[in-house]
């Protein structure tokens, strides 16, 4: 199977390796190439395909290889797979390089919660000082006066605004962001059904069709079509006999290749996208995680069941039903519905005052200021919402309390959008960034973005003003 290499990742892979076993005259050369995208974009995978064409010989290590209940352990490992890659040019006379996969999973921060240990301290500066000083690299407790070759290092991630920022800095590493184009993206996935009889007409129907997918998506729609064929090996040979069949077995099983038609593997995407989408919209973890919700349990609206899908007629089947019974369907009938709605109606009636009060206290602070009624500069800046712009508030319950709970523990609100394509990729864009003194600046916006984006999913942000990292992500509108 001949996979494609992309010509922008192959060079900028190359240039950086070629350039560490260069001698160049008052050249600061980045002994670090910081690979970073998002998920699942093939970046491991396309490293690997240049260091074979380019007959590369490799060390690795793993993210998870990055922490140790024994403090040291992780920073003695980078420091002997260093050597050791060194110890391949030596020996063997050909180029070498130390690949450390998903770095910032193993040294990152991605919140409060992450725990920052010994460990993790000490891999960011051993990596530092390999950078400042890549000939010289020693193990403790030895020392040895031969100079090392200069090894250049590859690292992968997602994101590495996670790392320590003295390490990424542009002396020590090297930053390319992969994202490939659609170019790219044909070609490597007209590489994996190479040898399936897909044309080239049909590889492009199936990329345009899920363009908002990672590389590996399509990867995990070839796997899932053999999946046929295992099954009806299973069913003929027996569930208690597959383990006899498929391990150490004298033949292994063969199975012929599928007929990948277009229409199959559509159907198989969209079974993909649809798990996907399940993940992300069930968000169990707001509901059992107080840690996420501080203020109790956050209101989560729940995906319509089979059940209470509406008929023609406005009814669901559940409806009907209890109609028939002579009750109402829509009643609270449990205690704990009576009495939850009783507590999002006080919260509703509670915001709607707060706001109207609002209003009245900025209205006679400018006639107090202000008789000659032209607007000062305090009453311009700080717009209080209005009863109006609160009503919109009210389309989820919860918005408002969220967005105070992010105000009360003095973290920055930030609001996001996103339509419904790239919301399946993640693809936030920011509408703004507020201070946490500003609650009705906070509010406005929001209403604002409300009303603009009626279409998009939209999320509050809270932002720890001190470290910069986000803290909280809450869906609040669903289109």
């Amino acid at each position: 199977m001949s996979y494609y290499i992309s010509p922008r990742f192959l060079n900028k892979l190359a240039v950086h390796i070629t350039k560490n076993y260069l001698d160049l005259p008052q050249v600061k050369i980045p002994l670090i190439l910081g690979i970073h995208g998002r998920k699942g974009e093939g970046k491991t995978f396309q490293c690997e395909l240049v260091f074979e064409r380019m007959g590369v010989e490799v060390v690795y290590i793993s993210g998870g290889e990055l922490e140790s209940p024994d403090a040291g352990d992780p920073a003695r490992l980078v420091r002997m797979r260093y050597r050791e890659a060194a110890e391949l040019v030596r020996v063997r006379g050909r180029m070498a390089v130390l690949m450390i996969n998903d770095l910032d999973a193993g040294a990152g921060r991605f919140d409060r919660m992450t725990q920052y240990t010994v460990n993790t301290q000490l891999v960011n500066n051993t990596l530092m000082n390999i950078a400042d000083n890549p000939t010289n690299v020693q193990l403790p407790g030895s020392y040895d006066e031969k100079e090392l070759p200069r090894i250049p290092i590859i690292a992968t991630g997602n994101d590495f605004a996670t790392l320590y920022a003295p390490l990424i800095r542009d002396g020590r590493m090297q930053k390319f962001y992969w994202e490939p184009s659609r170019e790219d993206r044909l070609g490597i996935v007209g590489g994996m059904y190479a040898n399936d009889g897909i044309s080239a007409k049909d590889v492009e129907a199936l990329v345009d069709r899920f363009e908002g997918q990672a590389i590996d998506f399509f990867g995990a729609v070839r796997s899932q079509i053999y999946d046929e064929q295992i099954t009806q090996f299973i069913e003929a040979v027996g569930i208690e006999n597959v383990a006899a069949k498929v391990v150490n077995a004298l033949k292994i099983p063969t199975f012929e290749r599928p007929n990948f038609h277009l229409d199959r593997l559509i159907e198989v995407g969209e079974n993909l996208e649809r798990e996907q989408e399940r993940i992300r919209t069930m968000g169990l973890v707001n509901e059992y995680n107080q840690a996420l919700t501080p203020n109790g349990y956050a209101h989560r609206p729940r995906q319509p069941s089979l059940l209470s899908i509406p008929s023609p007629n406005g009814l669901s089947p559940y409806a009907k039903a209890k109609a028939a019974q002579g009750g109402n369907p829509d009643s609270t009938s449990s205690p704990w519905k009576r009495a939850k709605a009783a507590r999002l109606s006080r919260a509703d009636s509670n915001a709607a005052s707060f706001t109207e009060n609002r209003a009245q206290k900025t209205v006679q602070t400018t006639q107090l200021h202000n008789p000659q009624g032209t607007a000062s500069k305090e009453t311009t800046s700080s717009r209080s919402t209005t009863p109006q712009e609160a009503t919109t508030l009210k389309t989820a319950p919860n918005t408002m309390q969220q967005l105070r709970s992010i105000l009360a523990m003095g973290h920055r609100v930030g609001i996001e959008h996103v339509d419904q394509r790239r919301f399946r990729v993640n693809s936030w864009k920011s509408y703004t960034t507020l201070d946490p003194s500003n609650e009705s600046e906070a509010m406005h916006s929001l209403n604002a973005c409300l009303a603009e984006f009626p279409d998009h999913y939209i999320r509050l942000i809270g932002i720890d003003p001190y470290s910069k990292q986000r803290i909280t992500e809450t869906i609040i509108h669903r289109p």
